[in-house]
């Protein structure tokens, strides 16, 4: 095995399992041990699962070069649809799960047809969109907290497989059903086609529109996914669902190793980002530290991380000019 060349291609990921190992065991250490404890634990794997999700919900539309600010206003209203539907309406469980991830589905959806249809970039198209269904939240929810749902539904978030949370199993099957679609189907090959040289896939016969269709599309079912494990995990829905999940849906691909400009996907680097991202939380916690301070460093890390990944971009291209050149 020529170890050289598997650090070079993994040099992200690995970098990424180094920090999270040495950041884990610091903890642990500055703790005494309290962060082993099975309560411990248990808190840390479950609130874990919706910074993967959202973090793929980013990335997907990453892929094809976009951004999707809305990822927190579809989570937010999905969780809040299916907490109203349950608690002022008494839908079972099921169909207002579903009824909720469809929604988000659509919202995805929506997104990716006023993108092809008007030719404008993802980020414009979502800040609109965020926009209206902050305020379709706030209509749904108010000042409130929705918790007259089934007693049911907590109690299945709190559900254990083999001693890890049943949610954050569900979010790595999710992770892993994604890296197959990326990898082993023709669709998902031609999303990262688009994302990598939109021209060039037109010319080889790949409708671009239908992509970015697809990537939004997708986005928006992850981000339902995020609302049920969100709704399964926790005491009750509010306004404040979502608010916190832009950067937290950014950071996680772009330190995973995720372009800006598209064309690629990083499953396991998103997944091990987000761990990382949770250690700062956990951190932020056990240490006191100010909120605005880790909000600072995740932000400057990200900047940092886009900056170096353009570097490497630029200098690619510069080599492969250069061995043109030579030829």
């Amino acid at each position: 095995m020529n170890f050289k060349a598997l650090f070079r291609h993994r040099a992200t990921e690995l970098s990424l399992t180094a920090i999270f190992v040495l950041g884990f065991l610091l903890l642990v250490a500055t703790s005494h041990g309290v962060l082993l404890s099975r309560e411990s634990l248990q808190g840390f794997l479950t609130y874990l699962a919706v910074p993967i999700v959202i973090g793929m919900a980013q990335m997907v539309v990453l892929a094809i070069g976009q951004m999707n600010l809305a990822v927190g206003a579809m989570g937010g209203v999905s969780a809040a649809i299916m907490a109203v539907l349950m608690a002022d309406h008494h839908y079972p469980i099921w169909l207002a799960l579903l009824i909720g991830f469809l929604s988000a589905t659509a919202m995805g959806a929506i997104n990716g047809f006023l993108v092809v249809v008007t030719q404008l970039n993802g980020f414009i198209i979502t800040l609109g969109t965020m926009t209206i269904l902050l305020g379709f939240q706030y209509r749904l929810v108010r000042t409130f907290t929705i918790d007259a749902y089934p007693k049911s539904l907590p109690d299945f978030g709190a559900k254990n497989i083999l001693g890890f949370p049943l949610i954050l199993v569900i979010a790595i099957a999710t992770s892993v059903i994604l890296s197959l679609f990326f990898s082993r189907t023709s669709t998902g090959r031609r999303v990262l086609a688009t994302g990598g040289n939109a021209l060039a896939a037109r010319l080889s016969g790949i409708s671009n529109g239908k992509s970015v269709f697809i990537a939004h599309t997708l986005s928006g079912a992850l981000v339902g996914i995020a609302a049920i494990i969100t709704i399964s995990s926790l005491p009750g829905i509010n306004r404040s669902i979502g608010g916190d999940w832009m950067l937290a849906s950014f950071a996680a691909p772009i330190i995973g190793g995720v372009l800006m400009a598209g064309g690629t996907v990083a499953i396991y680097g998103t997944v091990v980002a987000a761990g990382v991202v949770r250690l700062v939380d956990i951190a932020r916690a056990q240490y006191s530290l100010d909120p605005s301070i880790v909000s600072l460093t995740v932000g400057v890390v990200v900047l940092s991380t886009v900056a170096l990944s353009e570097l490497r971009r630029r200098r690619s291209e510069r080599a492969r000019e250069g061995r043109k050149v030579a030829a």
